[in-house]
């Protein structure tokens, strides 16, 4: 392990090294990458630096202690030498947590699909109180949320709604989200008061960039037509509404959200690259519908990663079996405890392998 960060704080050193040559400079785009890539593993690099730099000072405090002749002086050499053997296993732990492989999509932005499953109109219902969720949660980490394709329900729920999600980390953030979600509580149409379970599903895809996924003119479709709504002044009177449809795979996108024929196009085409570069990363389509199964099953409601209890106010995840009861603030975006959560869970998954 050492070796290896030696030789990644040597990287480093000649990156920055490179970021200082006029010639470099000059070259935007070439300085850009080497940015990048002296950014990707600074973090490392630095916590080596310190690594180091307190094994020199372990071992100066050890040599200290064993010549030194005052009791006083020796004391406080051991005390040193305590402290450094202390913080040294504690940046071998961190050390050993950078060292792990990293997803090469975190840094992206993403895309964010959710639908109502199992259950109606209070799925929908449900689907539109996890979207409120996700919303509030982006706003909190100051990420941009951008509606793509909204469909409603006439008593405010949603059947399906598509929103891309940008900033920082915005895939890294949400990527834990993508599953079956199930909620237990009492519609407000039952009027026996029984509870109901029901569920809607989750998926959330890493955005693609243009150069990454070859979309062929011949392989797709195009068409326009007017935007759906709740009536009156929502209801579309022109062609805005996009939809295509990429043959090779048969995946079908629309967006109407924007009065722009040519945003909803753009927004359309984001979404579409997003999902075959997803499509394509899984290599087949039998991989491919595994991996959107595995993503957000089939909406059934024995298939879940997130239990809702609004009766007891509890909200638990099935995949690392933590239970929290702040389900109020939790539907409004407080989310961020369980997410942290299940990201401490991954790295201790991929430590355990690792070892």
């Amino acid at each position: 392990m050492i070796e290896k960060l030696a030789d990644i704080y040597a990287r480093y050193g000649e990156l920055t090294k490179q970021m200082s040559d006029p010639a470099i400079i000059s070259d935007t785009k070439l300085w850009t990458e080497i940015a990048k890539a002296q950014a990707e593993i600074s973090e490392t690099a630095l916590k080596y630096a310190e690594y180091a730099e307190c094994e020199r000072q372990l071992s100066g405090a050890e040599e200290a202690e064993k010549t030194e002749s005052d009791p006083e002086m020796r004391a406080m050499f051991s005390e040193e030498v305590y402290s450094c053997r202390e913080k040294l296993a504690s940046l071998r732990e961190e050390l050993k947590i950078l060292l792990l492989p990293k997803d090469k999509n975190d840094d992206r932005n993403c895309i964010v699909e959710i639908r109502g499953g199992a259950g109606g109109e209070e799925a929908a219902l449900f689907a539109y109180e996890l979207y409120r969720m996700y919303l509030n949660y982006c706003e909190r980490h100051r990420l941009k949320a951008e509606i793509v394709d909204l469909n409603q329900t006439e008593l405010g729920g949603v059947k399906e709604v598509v929103f891309n999600v940008s900033g920082k980390n915005a895939y890294k953030q949400l990527k834990f989200e993508s599953g079956v979600h199930r909620v237990q509580r009492v519609p407000e149409t039952e009027s026996q008061g029984r509870v109901h379970t029901s569920t809607a599903t989750v998926a959330v895809l890493p955005e693609a960039e243009d150069v990454e996924v070859e979309i062929k003119d011949e392989d797709i479709r195009v068409d326009v037509y007017r935007s759906s709504g709740a009536g009156g002044q929502k209801v579309n009177k022109t062609e805005t509404a996009i939809r295509i449809t990429h043959f090779p795979t048969g995946l079908v996108v629309t967006c109407q959200d924007e009065r722009s024929q040519l945003k909803n196009k753009d927004k359309a085409f984001k979404v579409l690259r997003s999902r075959l570069y997803d499509y394509y990363n899984s290599q087949n389509r039998s991989a491919y519908d595994e991996h959107r199964k595995s993503l957000v099953g089939t909406g059934d409601r024995s298939e879940r990663i997130r239990t809702y209890n609004f009766p007891q106010g509890r909200v638990t995840d099935h995949r690392i079996g933590l239970s929290q009861y702040n389900l109020t603030e939790f539907i409004m975006g407080d989310i961020d405890s369980m997410i942290e959560a299940l990201t401490v869970a991954e790295r201790e998954a991929q430590l355990a392998g690792e070892e």
